[in-house]
């Protein structure tokens, strides 16, 4: 097998970000129980990604997920972001995207290359991802480009930023990549 990446915590002040208000002993505790995603067995294609705290997700709930994890990820490889399929049978919960993808120069935005991923209850019921708990899987592809490409920018921003100039890269609501 090829080995293409390498999992990170950001940083505890990136992190802090994502939860500005709290009491900061509260988000310090959350941050020490990141876990780096990891695969179950040998045979697994998918890195598991744990959330780093509880919640709650009402019915018709949508939720961020700061996991505190980025991703050094060779060129010509991304990171797919696909839910785990308990979540979905048991539960009726999924990505809001279904499919988020992390580019390997996502690894250099602004915001550290900080993975969210966002998640909606679409059950009958209140639905509890317990600390600790596996919600979604990131499994890494190969991929290609055209013969005569010419993508010559650089990454600044987070979800939606490379489609907008580059003056917009740097506007705050772009600093996070969500993975809807």
């Amino acid at each position: 097998m090829k080995r293409v990446a390498n999992f990170e915590k950001i940083s505890y002040d990136e992190f802090y970000k994502s939860f500005q208000g709290m009491d900061p002993q509260d988000v310090w505790r959350m941050y020490d129980n990141i876990k780096l995603p990891k695969r179950a067995t040998s045979g697994s294609a998918g890195y598991d990604f744990y959330i780093p705290f509880n919640k709650v997700l009402e019915f018709g709930e949508s939720y961020i997920i700061p996991t505190g994890i980025r991703c050094r990820i060779n060129d010509g490889w991304d990171l797919e972001i696909h839910p785990r399929s308990g979540l979905g049978f048991k539960y009726y919960c999924r990505l809001a995207n279904t499919t988020g993808i992390i580019d390997s120069d996502y690894y250099k935005a602004d915001n550290e290359g900080h993975i969210m991923v966002k998640i909606r209850n679409e059950g009958e019921q209140a639905f509890t991802l317990t600390e600790g708990d596996a919600f979604c899987q990131g499994i890494f592809h190969e991929y290609g480009i055209t013969d005569f490409d010419d993508a010559s920018g650089e990454r600044t921003g987070g979800f939606g930023s490379t489609d907008k100039p580059e003056e917009e890269n740097n506007d705050e609501s772009n600093d996070s990549q969500t993975i809807e």
